[in-house]
């Protein structure tokens, strides 16, 4: 029996703003497309925005007033933004060299990578289920990717081959800022945010072209669009959401996002997957519920006759499902919202 006592009004209002931040994550594509800027500077010029609209935001709510911060969470907060940035730069440079549907597909297998480096530094359980969802995943990036044993050998592909490595890059870098942020608590979400968009602008500095931008005119306004709108209005939304929803219900809303950049890539840019490509889309959003909500990999064992000892073992409550993992930073961190704790995002 559920224990969720929000009220019918609250879910609907959160399912809205989360559907409305979805949406938004869809078209952040278009954007990066449209400004014609290298990677690196969209990346860079993202930060500078979005640290700007991000922290009138903190300011006009009265975020930076016991904000909780202490210098071992601001330097997790800030380890987590290092992986952000580059998580956004190696998307963005993916979206060049295949498409924004396939990289969009592509980057979203970030829970399985979460569940992985859970295990790995953590010693997080890793289920026979668990195991199982990660096969299925593996299946459904094989065939959305497009690639077989010949590709290789072709040099004609190789800038494909390079953009899905940046994608799967890039989806391994936002599990690294999962895990590390996660670890952050007390801190609203907001606030860590900030700290890694405000982290992007020093630490791209480097790499960042200006003599690039000097005949940008009109597309300086998708570069503002990115951190006004795929940065702070898009995790306002979020985390508010978060606050409202159970867990299962972002599970599922998070699909709308790579559904949006799909819809978005093929009626802008006329980009199309193949049917092979799109058998893979339902294994890869299968097994990423599968992670998420605990599921079990294949048919529901019948429950033992009552009376019997497996009966009795089940009601005792040592059989217990496992626990959801993450669909992405910030929703992992539904239940810590609510305790105002932080969380990194990665679109």
């Amino acid at each position: 029996m559920s224990t969720d006592t929000r009220p019918a009004g609250t879910e609907l209002k959160g399912t809205m703003e989360l559907t409305a931040a979805m949406v938004l994550s869809g078209t952040l594509g278009i954007f990066v497309v449209e400004s014609g800027a290298s990677p690196f500077n969209v990346v860079f010029f993202r930060c500078v925005f979005g640290t700007i609209a991000l922290g009138l935001y903190c300011l006009a709510r009265g975020f930076f007033k016991n904000h909780g911060l202490t210098p071992k969470k601001f330097g997790l907060a800030a380890l987590g933004g290092v992986f952000i940035v580059f998580n956004w730069a190696f998307l963005f440079e993916s979206y060049e060299t295949t498409s924004i549907s396939v990289a969009t597909v592509v980057y979203h297998t970030q829970p399985f990578y979460v569940v992985l480096l859970g295990a790995l530094l953590f010693r997080d359980k890793l289920t026979a289920a668990k195991f199982g969802w990660l096969g299925v995943a593996f299946v459904g990036l094989v065939l959305v990717a497009g690639v077989s044993l010949s590709d290789f050998q072709d040099s004609g592909r190789s800038d494909y081959l390079v953009g899905l490595g940046q994608a799967l890059l890039a989806a391994l870098f936002y599990a690294f800022a999962t895990v590390i942020t996660k670890r952050v608590t007390g801190v609203r979400p907001h606030l860590v945010a900030l700290i890694q968009v405000l982290l992007g602008i020093p630490l791209l500095l480097p790499f960042a072209t200006f003599g690039d931008m000097s005949g940008l005119g009109a597309d300086w306004g998708w570069l503002i669009g990115l951190g006004v709108i795929h940065t702070c209005l898009m995790y306002v939304l979020m985390y508010s959401s978060y606050q409202k929803l159970p867990t299962p219900k972002i599970a599922v809303l998070a699909f709308i996002y790579p559904a949006v950049a799909m819809l978005c890539d093929w009626a802008v840019y006329g980009h199309s997957i193949s049917l092979l490509q799109a058998l893979g889309i339902p294994l890869i959003v299968a097994a990423s519920l599968g992670v998420n909500l605990g599921r079990r990999l294949g048919p529901r064992r019948a429950a033992p006759p009552a009376g019997t000892p497996a009966a009795e073992t089940k009601a005792a409550g040592t059989d217990a499902a496992p626990a959801p993992v993450a669909v992405s930073t910030a929703a992992s961190a539904t239940t810590r919202t609510r305790e105002k704790s932080t969380t990194g995002e990665s679109r």
